[in-house]
Formats: structure tokens, sequence, C-alpha cells
């Protein structure tokens, strides 16, 4: 459904209407009394209103003098011309039906140097059997998956000893950045850059569903560089809780999780990750008298799993005490519900179920992420 020109909206104006109106797009979910966001896709009152009545009048077209400029896109991509694409180097065979194992391809770099990547973006060739992927950054320094293969696909099961599986299931490494279904790539400003070290391998993560056709998926990873060298780094980091056990027919199953910044940094953005039973999303601060401020509330939607960047990024001190809060539907009322009858636990596949609060933080940038998490006594 291409919107990029008048002839293309023309023949929708109906259903424009009706979804705007209906407040279901453009795609936003964040309850608008917690934080704001530069990113944020939802429109006024007024500007709902305007396309009503342009539907209502006809839907009819403007004068072409004042039409903007057409946009310039990169051919193939959302964010500028990358500076560099590396692909998965074989293509991985996805059946009809059925589970697929988390599959990894490590792709050695090359770089000789450090390489600040200022924005990036996922592009797999059959986006319809990706339900996500993760790009890691293994710097040459790393012992992680290093009994694994490299240049072609493999999961747990080619695996020859448990830690090596276990490897493979677990990671701490430093992502360049996710994709889901619904999530735009990471852009960052002037002065901020995710890092990787020279020797450094990407490591792809894919999760497949099967859909009833077989395919092939050759997943790349387009970024462009920083000009220079920025002031700071951005790292992702998560608040996850694997231990929760959904009940059957539970309609509002509240799973949480707590952490402290081990040290001074920025807080930039969050990316929230569940399943089909996922009802809702919370990331707040807990304050040292207990109370709760709410940074941002999410009704979550498994097929528009978006990332929701704060309009002005926020200082957060050593110590500050975050909590994510999931609310899961595993009843019948749940139209996505797999198995309203099922005991639901954590699993990688989409009929079980993820808490994942991922969120973006900027330090500086001699800082990686192992430094960031060596916590220093507090000066006396």
């Amino acid at each position: 459904m291409p919107l990029v020109s008048f002839f293309n909206a023309h023949r929708y104006a109906a259903a424009i209407k009706q979804m705007t109106g209906g407040q279901t797009m453009p795609p936003w979910f964040a309850d608008p009394r917690f934080g704001k966001f530069s990113n944020d896709l939802s429109l006024a009152p007024e500007q709902i209103s305007t396309i009503a009545a342009w539907a209502d009048a006809g839907a009819l077209p403007g004068n072409p003098k004042d039409a903007p400029p057409p946009a310039r896109w990169a051919q193939g991509w959302n964010i500028p011309k990358p500076d560099l694409v590396l692909s998965m180097p074989k293509p991985v065979s996805l059946p009809a039906h059925g589970d697929v194992a988390y599959t990894y391809e490590i792709v050695p770099t090359g770089f000789k140097e450090d390489k600040w990547v200022q924005a990036s973006e996922i592009r797999p060739t059959s986006r319809d059997h990706v339900h996500h992927a993760v790009v890691y950054v293994r710097p040459p320094n790393s012992k992680w998956l290093r009994n694994a293969p490299v240049w072609r696909p493999f999961s747990s099961s080619d695996m020859t000893n448990d830690e090596d599986v276990r490897q493979a299931l677990f990671t701490d490494s430093d992502m360049l950045l996710v994709y889901a279904p619904g999530s735009s790539p990471d852009q960052w400003p002037d002065g901020m850059a995710k890092c990787i070290p020279a020797g450094s391998d990407l490591v792809f993560q894919m999760h497949y569903t099967t859909n009833g056709h077989a395919a092939t998926d050759q997943t790349a990873v387009g970024m462009v560089f920083a000009k220079q060298t920025p002031r700071q780094r951005v790292l992702t980091l998560q608040l996850t809780n694997h231990s929760f056990v959904i009940p059957p027919e539970a309609d509002n199953f509240r799973v949480e999780v707590f952490g402290t910044l081990p040290n001074d940094a920025t807080l930039l953005s969050f990316f929230p990750h569940m399943h089909l039973r996922g009802k809702r999303f919370e990331y707040d601060v807990v304050n040292p008298d207990g109370s709760i401020e709410t940074l941002l509330r999410v009704n979550y939607h498994f097929h528009w799993q978006m990332s929701y960047r704060l309009a002005q990024p926020r200082f957060l001190k050593a110590g500050t005490k975050l909590q994510a809060v999931a609310l899961f539907d595993n009843s019948r009322n749940n139209p996505h519900n797999p198995d309203p009858e099922a005991t639901v636990r954590w699993g990688g596949q989409t009929y079980e179920e993820m808490m994942v609060g991922f969120f973006d933080l900027a330090v500086p940038a001699s800082v990686d992420k192992w430094q960031y998490f060596v916590r220093r006594e507090p000066a006396n």
C-alpha cells in the first residue's frame, strides 16, 4: 500500500479516514500520559479531522505548486546510503512448516581500526519469515562461540558440548542493533555512535518462523560510519525476566524485573519485546522513597515492535533503579493467543513468551559495555 504520491493515496481515501480516525494508523502505541518521544507518529486531532474532511470531499488533489519536492530515498534502504553492507555469507533454507531453531552466522569484518557506526539497518531478504534478528559485535578478545563455525549457518544443535550449547542460547555481547516486525533502523545524532572494535566479528542471530511457504533468507546489515570519533558511545542493555510461568486463561499476568545502573549514563530510547500474548510493557524509575516514575507505557502490539526515542535524553546517575513491567493476556479474548489452555514459559518460539526490555544508553566514548558494568565505590 504505497502512499508516496497523491495517486497512490487517492484510491485508499476511505480506508485512510477509517484507520486514522480509529488511531490505528500511523502505528504508535505509547500511552500519551507518560513521556515525550522524538519519533512519535501519532496524529493530532486537527490532523485527523483534516484527513476525514479530505476523504469526505472526494479526496481531491491539491495545487501541484504547493507540493513539496519528492522525497529521495537511498535505493533499498531507510538510512542514508550505507558505507558498508555485510551479508550473511550463505543463505538459510527455511521449511514451509515446523519450528526453526535460532540460526547464527559469524561474519568477520576485517576492520583494521575501530569503526563508529552512526546509522545501521537490518534487511532480511525473506522478511515474512523473520520473527526477529539481532546483530551482535564480537570483539577479538571475546571467547563467545569460539568453537562455532565461521561463514556458514549453525544452531545450538550443532554444538558438541554443554558450554557451547549455552553460548548459542545466551550472551552478554554488545549489540549493533535489533530488528523485529515494525521496527525502524538505528540513527544516532551527531556525537553519538556504536563502536565495532578493530578485528571484530559480527554475529547474526536469526529467529525464523514458518508460514506455509518454503523460502531462503540471506539477511544483510548496512552501516553508515561517523565522520569522526564521537564524544559518546551508545550501548544497548536489557532488563529481562526468564523465570515466569503464565497460567492458562490468565488475562492480566504481571511479570517484572529490576536493575540498577552501575555508572552514570544518558538514557536515549526503549525497545520492548514480547510475543503473541504480550499486552502491555512499562519502564519505570523507582525512586529512593519507593515512588514510581513511569518513563514509557506501551499497549503492546506484536506486529509493530517499535523503538521509542526520548524527545529529551535523560541523564541518570549511578545507582538509579530501573523497573520493567510486562502484562500478558493468555485468555481466549486475546485474538492472537495460540492456545489459551497452555501454561506458558520463556521460550524462543512465538507460541512461547519473552519478556525483554531493551534500552539504549549513551556513555563516554572510551567506555565499552564491560567497563560500564564495573561498579565503583562511592567517594567518601
